[in-house]
C-alpha cells in the first residue's frame, strides 16, 4: 500500500491544485476509506474518492478529468500537451479544456523534471543581480492591451486573488450590540427578569452595516476588450466571494452576465460569454444599451443605495442627445455613479468627444481602469468615495468642473 498511498497523497495535491478545497484531512480518509474497496475495481475506486474529494456539482469534471489522467495513462504529460492545444477530430469542435487543471499539472510536471535532474557538479558561477522590480509589480504596471499570451495568463492568477475594499453603509436595521445609542428595551426587560429583577445592565442595538450593492455596466466593444476581459476576471472574483453584484455587458445590446459568471471557474464562464454574447468584440450603442437598462433593470437593481460602475471609453458618435438623456435618468436611479475610463491612461487625455462630454456632467468620478494598479485604485476611491462629493473627479483632480 505504500506506492499506492503516495500517489493518493499526490492526486489530493493535485486536486487542491486546480482550486478543489483539499487538506490533508480528505487524503488520510480516502485512504482509510480505499482500504475497504477492491483496487482492482476501477469505478470503485473512482466512485469511493468522488464521494470523499468532490463537495460541489461543478467540481466533478474536474475531478473526472484529475481521475483520467491521474490513474490511466503513464504518459500524463503528453495527456498534459494535448489538453494545453486541444486538437479538432472528425470534424467536431475541440472539448472544453480546463485551465486550472492544465496549471497544476504544469505544476507537477516542472517539480518532477526538477527532482530528475541530478545536481550539477561544475564550478558555481556567481551572478550579479540588479536591484529590480519582480515580474508581478511589473505586471501590475502593464496595460491590459499590451499583454502577451504568457503575460496575460500570468495576470489573470493575480486579478483572480485581487479584492475591492468595498467600505460598508449603516442600514435603518438594527442588531444587538454590547453598547449603543438605541437601548433595547426588551432584552433589558427579559435580562432583569433572569436576574431577579435588577435593572442595572442595559442591553443595546446598534446599526447594522453592510457593503452596499454594485451594479456594473461593462462595453463590450472592439475598442474595450481586453479590458472588459480583464474588468470579467476582477467580477468573478468579486462574485466568488459574495459580494453583491450585478454585471451587464452592452455592445449594440444588453446582456445580464450575473448567471454566467457565477461558474466556479473564471475561464470557462469567460469562455462561454464569448460564445454566447453576440455583440462581443462589435459596435457600440452605449445611448441604446443605457435605455435598455433603465426601463427594464434600472428598479430591480438599483436599490438599497446602490454604485453603478460605467465601464466604456464613451466612443459614441451616434444619438448624443438620447445618451445624455439617458445618463441623466441612470444619475437618478443610482445613489452613486462611477466611470471607469481605460482613456485616462493617456496622460493628456482630454475630454473632446462627443460621447465623452455627454457622460461627463452625470457622474461622480472619472477613474482609470487600464491595469491592475488602477482597478486597485477604484476599490480606494469606493471606499471613501461619498454620495456628495465634487463630480468630474479624477483621482483628486477637479481640473473639469
Amino acid at each position: 500500500m505504500e506506492p499506492f498511498a503516495r500517489n493518493v497523497v499526490h492526486f489530493v495535491r493535485l486536486l487542491r491544485g486546480a482550486g478543489l478545497g483539499m487538506s490533508p484531512a480528505h487524503a488520510v480518509d480516502a485512504l482509510d476509506a480505499l482500504r475497504f474497496v477492491d483496487l482492482n475495481r476501477r469505478d470503485d475506486v473512482r466512485a469511493t474518492l468522488a464521494c470523499l474529494l468532490v463537495h460541489a456539482s461543478d467540481e466533478r469534471e474536474i475531478f473526472d478529468a484529475a481521475f483520467d489522467l491521474f490513474w490511466r495513462d503513464p504518459d500524463w504529460e503528453g495527456k498534459l500537451r494535448a489538453l494545453l492545444l486541444p486538437k479538432v477530430t472528425n470534424g467536431m469542435p475541440p472539448p472544453l479544456r480546463n485551465n486550472r487543471l492544465a496549471d497544476a499539472l504544469a505544476a507537477r510536471a516542472a517539480c518532477a523534471r526538477d527532482r530528475r535532474e541530478p545536481p550539477s557538479k561544475s564550478k558555481p558561477e556567481e551572478a550579479h543581480a540588479r536591484v529590480t522590480f519582480s515580474s508581478q509589480e511589473r505586471l501590475s504596471h502593464r496595460d491590459f492591451d499590451t499583454l502577451s499570451a504568457d503575460e496575460w495568463r500570468k495576470l489573470r492568477h493575480q486579478i483572480r486573488a485581487h479584492r475591492l475594499p468595498l467600505a460598508t453603509e449603516p442600514t435603518r436595521r438594527l442588531k444587538a450590540a454590547s453598547r449603543g445609542t438605541h437601548a433595547d428595551l426588551k432584552a433589558s426587560a427579559r435580562h432583569a427578569v433572569r436576574s431577579g429583577g435588577d435593572w442595572t445592565v442595559w442591553k443595546y442595538r446598534a446599526a447594522l452595516e453592510r457593503r452596499p450593492p454594485l451594479v456594473l455596466l461593462l462595453d463590450i466593444s472592439g475598442s474595450m476588450s481586453a479590458y472588459s476581459r480583464a474588468v470579467l476576471y476582477f467580477c468573478h472574483a468579486l462574485l466568488q466571494s459574495r459580494e453583491r453584484l450585478q454585471v451587464f455587458l452592452f455592445g449594440t445590446r444588453l446582456t445580464n452576465a450575473t448567471r454566467a459568471l457565477r461558474e466556479r471557474d473564471p475561464d470557462v464562464a469567460i469562455a462561454t460569454l464569448g460564445q454566447n454574447v453576440a455583440d462581443w468584440s462589435g459596435g457600440t450603442r452605449i445611448g441604446a444599451a443605457l435605455a435598455e437598462f433603465n426601463r427594464r433593470w434600472a428598479r430591480r437593481v438599483l436599490g438599497g443605495r446602490a454604485t453603478v460602475l460605467l465601464v466604456t471609453d464613451g466612443l459614441d458618435h451616434e444619438a448624443i442627445d438620447v445618451l445624455d438623456a439617458e445618463m441623466q435618468r441612470l444619475r437618478r436611479f443610482a445613489h452613486r455613479l462611477v466611470w471607469l475610463n481605460p482613456l485616462l491612461r493617456f496622460a493628456d487625455f482630454t475630454p473632446r468627444a462627443r460621447g465623452v462630454r455627454a457622460i461627463l456632467p452625470h457622474v461622480d468620478a472619472m477613474l482609470a481602469a487600464h491595469n491592475l494598479d488602477s482597478l486597485g485604485a477604484v476599490g480606494r476611491e469606493l471606499a471613501a468615495l461619498s454620495r456628495r462629493s465634487a463630480p468630474h473627479t479624477l483621482l483628486g483632480d477637479t481640473r473639469w468642473n
